[in-house]
Order: structure tokens, then C-alpha cells, then sequence
């Protein structure tokens, strides 16, 4: 025992030595490098410009963090800004700023991650780094839960932090904005941007609002430093902006706007894993509510973090809110959307969606190039930058414009609006809502004529909308049968759709003591043909039933047209085209009768219900029929089965090639997929139902033009037929029905 104590007596100090030799080396390559900076708070302590900052740091209960390990950007405001912000607030020293308000300078200065001036000009996406394309940050600062009178009751409310929605993970951290040569000129912006929201500032280059980064990339051990000569406060949100103003009462700009916006288009709703969060935190028992915007906004005015399709998104964009002063809203309020109602609130939801959407965009939209933006229904922005603007502020979600105008929006001013704003037109305006129509006759830059149905002739005639069911229902009115969803609203779309017209010229400006055809329609998208004759309107439907559609009360005058009342609606027909060819054949004196008993006793016809074989109902065709001369001449070329000689016709031949004449020479009349008139919308080559030997399609070439329509054949040059203007433009199922002065050959 005694040698092993001898052992351990020699071993032990040499241990110890070996150890203190580890430990030494290990300390040494571990130890804080002598070159590396201190962090953030030691640093603005070297510099010695910052007492005042430094002092709110540590009042905020921010120095710890600091003072450790990190990765910030920090947009430190220097001594000099400071002695400017106590002049401006009235106060003699930094020791008379409170800790909330130094909590609000320090975290807002504070910005996720560290970058350098030239990294702050890109976008930090998803996919990578986009060069020069940011120009805005998320810093530590978020409002959180506030404290708000809504309707007269005290409320806890946490802002919406999306578009129509709420993330709990999610603070709403503010944005803070900077200007940098970079940005300004990957986007062709200059110095006028920026001293548009801050006259008489100078743009140096890299900007923080108004103030200036006086030195950059201060490289501390935790982050960067840039140094600013002003003392920032977080900004209001847009929303927040507009509620500020409206506390001003009598003083307010904007209250109407915002009222408006408030109590139509925000919701207060219960949020029971916020309300938990919030007595954890507190130790307070109340209920916290999300203010929410609604889901139909282009987007919601208190949400900080922009569309949130990537991360970080907001980096690079912003929203901008273009308010009307009360000045400007109250007299449109009361002179376009009280037209008809009386008062706001009766007002349809889409109405109060559709306004203030007019007065959003999902950019942040600079002055200089405002005319390349649209607002939240895809329309240019119609104010004049130069003129309008009245108020303008950089917040912390986006751009604020007060404006001295209303945005005048198609919706508001175009024939659209004759339905849109009228209570009693509500069923035609919802299956215009519903479709591509409101978009096409609210377009102040075409023409339109619109032909409008009151909810009560609708329902008369057996149209309505289930609210209940979500669907809409068509009961007729003779039979009592009924159909609802798609089969009804199909009806009714095409009975809508062909009561309004495109009239680039001023077609129907006389439509009172004047007559014509027309298409109905837009010019890219025709509808079917309609027939007028001083005031009163055919379609083939009204024919058949042996109606017609009168003009009732005043015409409603708009930017982009006249919207007329009618007793009766554009009604279609489902009579196969066969039957309207035989009811002109049996006219007396008819020139269209020799082609119809060829067409009787074809096998292309059906003598019981009149259709025509390859001819379907809701399918555009014209009708070409040679007169009854024209078929004698067919009969004498030997193109139809007769006597050649005298011409005369067999009607009923048994010959088997003489019955394909007959198939033959009918479906070569029979143009495909176009309805052709005198008005020069319809020109070129186009299918008829004819086949060639091989099975070929066949066309026909149509000429037309105001007052002319020729239609010639592809295959004899010398053949040609011209229309007889009389005797034409005959209304079927989406077709026209010419009688031609000659009939069209066709050589295989």
C-alpha cells in the first residue's frame, strides 16, 4: 500500500500538469478572437454618439440581448437626432422619455437579421436573392394586443395578420422603410419619390424615412450598425391611420371613408387560443378579439406582413390605400351609390367591396409611375398624382393617399351600374356578378347598349334565385315545369347576354324612330342577332311567340352608354331552324319555296320536328337559300335533280345519286359555326356542312360589309351569290336566314 500511495504521490503532479496544458490550449482555441467586434451595445458604447440611444436600450431591457450573441441590424439614431427629437417633443432630456415609448424607438430600430447597406437594397426570397428589388424590413416592434372601444363596449383586439385571416405564430411585426440608390434605380425611380412624401428633405442615397444613414456597416459582433440622424417611431398601420384621423372629429379628413369601411367591412371575432395566450401573458381575464377585414378586400388595411406568399414578401412590396376626403366622398355617396337606395346601409355587401377596392392596390404605388399600376378590380388609377393628392404617408404596411376626387371606377359610371345600383334590377346584377358580363359592360372604353329586366318581369316570366338552395330556378310560365342550377342559369345568361349590344358607332342612338338588325353581344364574343323598328325589339324567341319588347321609361345615360327598360325579355327559341325555313316557304308568293320542298323531302330533314341533320340547336349557322329562280338554274346545270331542259324540279327523285344532289347541294348552304349579316362583322372562309368525296370539310368565302353581304364558292371562282336585303337576315336559333340571288357551286 505504501508503494501505491509512493505511485500516486509522483503521478498526480504530472497530471496536474498535463491538464493545465489541455485546458490552456483548449482556451486558447476557443477564446473570442482579439479581432472580432464587440456586439452591438459595447460597440455604441465605443463610438461614443450614442448615450442617448443607449440609455433607451437599456431602459427598453434591451441591453442584455445586445450585449450576447446574434444577428441584428440595427438602425441606431445618433446624439444629434436625439437633441432634434427633444426639441420637437418639448422635452429637456432623454430621462423624460418613458419606457414604453423607448421600448418603441429601440425595437423598431431593431431589424431581423444583419445586413450591410449593399445587402438591404435585395430581396431575401424563398428562391434565392433578388438583386435590387427590397426596400423595407420587419423589425422587433409589434403593437400586440390593444385596448378599443367597439360600438360603446371596452375590447381586447389583436389586428387580422393576413388578408382575411390570422396566424397565431404570427406578432405582426411592423415594417421599417429605407431608401436606397440601388432600389431606386432597378425600379426608374429618382429623388422625386422620395421628396414627394417628404418635401424639402434631401434624398442622400440611403434614406430611413426622411432621416439619413449618416455612416454604414458598423460591424459589430452580433450585427451591423447603421448610424441615422433621426429618431423613428414605429408609424401607424393604414388602418391605424385612418382611425387616428377619424379621433379628430370635426377635424377629420377622412372619417367618411373610414366609417364607411368600419361598419360594413369588419367583423370582431372571438378568438379563444388568443384569449388564453393573452391571460397567460397578463394574468387578466378578458376575451381578446381578431379584427378582421373582409376576405373580398384586395387587402386587409391592418395587416403588417403584405400578401404573405413567400416569407419575407414584404421586403419588397406594400400595400397602398387611396381615401377620398370627406369633402369628395360625401356628394358621390349621396348622387351615385343613393341613386336608388336610401340610405348606406341598404347598400348590397359587393357594393362596399367593390368601392373601396377601387381605392386599393396590392403594390406599393410610387408617384412617379403611378399610371402603370391598377387597383384592386383591375382598373388604372384615375387621379392625377400632381393635382389630387391632398395628404400622402409612408406607414408601416403601406402607402397612404388622401384624395380630393373619388376614384371613378367603371362600376360606377358605365351601364353596368344601371343594374348594379338599383334594387330593382338585383337578379340581373347577381348573374352578372357571377359571369365575364360585368366586367364587359362595365368597360367605360367600349360602347354599349344594355337592355335591362326588372326583377319583377324576371320573376313574372318565371326566373328567380334560390337563396336557400344557392341555385337558380326557372319555372315556365305555360307548362309549370320546372328546372334550377346550371339548366336555369344557362337560360338566363343567354336571355341576358343577347340583351346587351356593342355599338362602337352609336348603332342604336335612334333606336326610337329608326329600324335595323343588330348583334347582340360584345365584338369579341357575339351573341345572337336582334331586329328593331322604331322602339320595339325582335329576337327569334319574341317571333316565335309572337311578341315583341317595348322600351319603357326614361334611358339611363352613362360614361359608356344607355341602359334602356324593357316590358319583355330577349327571349330564344328552340325551334329547329327547319321550321322557320318552312313557315317563310309558306308565305304567299315566297321565293323561299322551291328550296324548301327540296329540303322537305331530303334525307337530311326531318318532316316531324323540322331538324336538319348535323344542324344542333344553341350552334351559330347562316342559312343560305337560292331563290326560286336560282334553284331553276341549279335544275338546268344539273346540280339538282329535274329537267334540264325546262328547268322544273323533281322534288321526289328515286335515283339514288340524284338524292345525294339533293343532301349535298343543302348542306353546301349550311355555313358552320358563324352567323354572317350585312355588317361587315363576319368576312372570310367558313365551314359548311358539306363534305367532299374524300370526307374533306368544304368552306365558302364571305364578303360583308355595312349593306352588302356576298358569300362565293371556294372551289369556281365565277360562282357567287348575293344576298336579297328583303328577303334576309330571317332570325333563328342563333342563325340568320338570307334568301340569294343564285345559288353556290361546288366542283370536287
Amino acid at each position: 500500500m505504501k508503494r501505491k500511495f509512493n505511485y500516486y504521490l509522483l503521478i498526480l503532479p504530472l497530471l496536474a500538469l498535463f491538464s493545465s496544458c489541455s485546458r490552456d490550449v483548449f482556451d486558447e482555441y476557443y477564446a473570442r478572437p482579439d479581432y472580432l467586434e464587440n456586439p452591438i451595445y459595447q460597440r455604441l458604447d465605443e463610438l461614443g454618439n450614442f448615450k442617448n440611444f443607449r440609455t433607451l436600450i437599456e431602459k427598453a431591457g434591451y441591453k442584455d440581448i445586445l450585449s450576447k450573441s446574434g444577428y441584428w441590424t440595427m438602425f441606431a439614431p445618433n446624439d444629434e437626432a436625439f437633441a432634434a427629437y427633444f426639441q420637437e417633443k418639448g422635452i429637456s432630456d432623454v430621462t423624460k422619455i418613458d419606457d414604453v415609448t423607448a421600448a418603441k424607438i429601440v425595437r423598431y430600430a431593431l431589424v431581423y437579421n444583419a445586413f450591410r447597406e449593399d445587402q438591404l437594397s435585395d430581396y431575401q426570397s424563398s428562391q434565392g436573392w433578388v438583386l435590387d428589388n427590397a426596400f423595407r424590413r420587419r423589425t422587433a416592434f409589434y403593437d400586440g394586443y390593444q385596448n378599443k372601444i367597439v360600438n360603446g363596449t371596452p375590447m381586447v383586439v389583436v389586428d387580422a395578420n393576413r388578408n382575411g385571416g390570422y396566424f397565431f405564430a404570427d406578432n405582426n411585426n411592423k415594417y421599417v422603410t429605407y431608401f436606397t440608390d440601388e432600389y431606386f434605380t432597378a425600379k426608374n425611380l429618382s429623388s422625386f419619390d422620395f421628396n414627394y412624401f417628404y418635401s424639402g428633405k434631401e434624398y442622400t442615397g440611403f434614406n430611413l424615412f426622411d432621416g439619413s444613414v449618416k455612416q454604414a456597416d458598423i460591424i459589430a459582433e452580433n450585427g451591423i450598425i447603421h448610424e441615422v440622424d433621426k429618431v423613428v417611431l414605429p408609424p401607424l398601420s393604414i388602418a391605424q391611420y385612418l382611425e387616428e384621423d377619424n379621433a379628430k372629429g370635426a377635424n377629420s379628413k377622412y372619417s367618411e371613408f373610414y366609417k364607411m369601411l368600419e361598419e360594413h367591412l369588419v367583423t370582431y371575432q372571438f378568438n379563444e387560443t388568443v384569449s388564453a395566450s393573452y391571460k397567460n401573458f397578463t394574468g387578466k381575464s378578458d376575451d381578446v378579439y381578431i379584427k378582421f377585414y373582409n376576405s373580398g378586400l384586395a387587402f386587409s388595411p391592418n395587416s403588417e406582413n403584405y400578401l404573405k406568399e413567400m416569407d419575407n414578401d414584404g421586403q419588397s412590396d406594400a400595400f397602398t390605400m387611396i381615401a377620398p376626403s370627406n369633402a369628395a366622398l360625401e356628394p358621390f355617396v349621396r348622387d351615385v351609390l343613393l341613386k336608388h337606395y336610401p340610405s348606406v346601409d341598404k347598400l348590397p355587401l359587393y357594393v362596399f367591396q367593390d368601392f373601396f377596392n377601387a381605392h386599393m392596390v396590392q403594390n406599393a404605388v410610387w408617384p412617379s409611375i403611378a399610371a402603370s399600376y391598377t387597383n384592386g378590380l383591375d382598373e388604372d388609377l384615375r387621379f392625377d398624382f400632381n393635382a389630387n393628392i391632398i395628404d400622402k404617408k409612408i406607414l408601416s404596411n403601406g402607402f397612404f393617399y388622401g384624395s380630393d376626387i373619388v376614384q371613378k371606377s367603371n362600376l360606377f359610371y358605365s351601364v353596368y351600374t344601371s343594374a348594379y345600383l338599383d334594387p330593382a334590377f338585383t337578379l340581373a346584377t347577381r348573374l352578372y356578378n357571377s359571369t365575364e358580363i360585368k366586367q364587359m359592360i362595365s368597360n367605360i372604353r367600349n360602347k354599349y347598349v344594355l337592355f335591362l329586366p326588372s326583377d319583377t318581369l324576371l320573376r313574372s316570366l318565371g326566373y328567380n334565385y334560390d337563396i336557400n338552395s344557392s341555385q337558380w330556378v326557372y319555372t315556365n310560365p305555360a307548362t309549370g315545369l320546372s328546372v334550377s342550377g346550371g339548366a336555369a342559369s344557362s337560360r338566363l345568361y343567354r336571355i341576358l347576354y343577347n340583351s346587351i349590344v356593342a355599338t362602337p358607332n352609336g348603332e342604336l342612338d335612334n333606336i326610337r324612330t329608326t329600324s335595323g338588325i343588330i348583334r347582340s353581344g360584345d365584338l369579341d364574343f357575339p351573341g345572337e342577332y336582334l331586329k328593331w323598328n322604331n322602339g320595339k325589339i325582335s329576337t327569334a324567341g319574341t317571333e316565335a311567340m309572337g311578341n315583341v319588347i317595348n322600351i319603357v321609361g326614361a334611358a339611363d345615360v352613362q360614361q359608356n352608354g344607355v341602359t334602356y327598360y324593357i316590358d319583355n325579355i330577349f327571349e330564344f327559341t328552340d325551334r329547329p331552324q327547319g321550321l322557320e325555313i318552312k313557315e317563310l316557304a309558306e308565305a304567299p308568293g315566297s321565293q323561299f319555296s322551291s328550296f324548301f320542298n327540296y329540303l322537305k323531302n331530303s334525307t337530311v330533314y326531318n318532316t316531324t320536328t323540322g331538324a336538319i341533320r348535323g344542324v344542333s340547336l344553341g350552334t351559330s349557322y347562316t342559312f343560305i337559300v337560292p331563290n326560286n329562280d336560282a334553284i331553276t338554274q341549279a335544275v338546268r346545270d344539273g346540280v339538282l335533280p329535274g329537267t334540264p331542259s325546262t328547268g322544273v324540279p323533281n322534288y321526289t327523285p328515286t335515283f339514288l345519286p340524284d338524292i345525294d344532289k339533293i343532301a349535298d347541294f343543302i348542306s353546301y348552304h349550311i355555313l358552320v359555326n358563324a352567323t354572317a349579316s350585312d355588317d361587315g362583322l363576319v368576312t372570310g372562309q367558313f365551314e359548311t356542312l358539306r363534305k367532299d368525296g374524300l370526307g374533306e370539310k368544304t368552306y365558302i368565302q364571305i364578303q360583308s360589309s355595312p349593306g352588302t353581304l356576298v358569300f362565293k364558292s371556294i372551289t369556281d371562282s365565277d360562282s357567287s351569290a348575293n344576298y336579297i336585303k328583303a328577303s334576309s337576315n330571317n332570325l333563328a336559333d342563333r342563325s340568320l336566314i338570307h334568301l340569294v340571288d343564285n345559288y353556290i357551286k361546288f366542283s370536287e
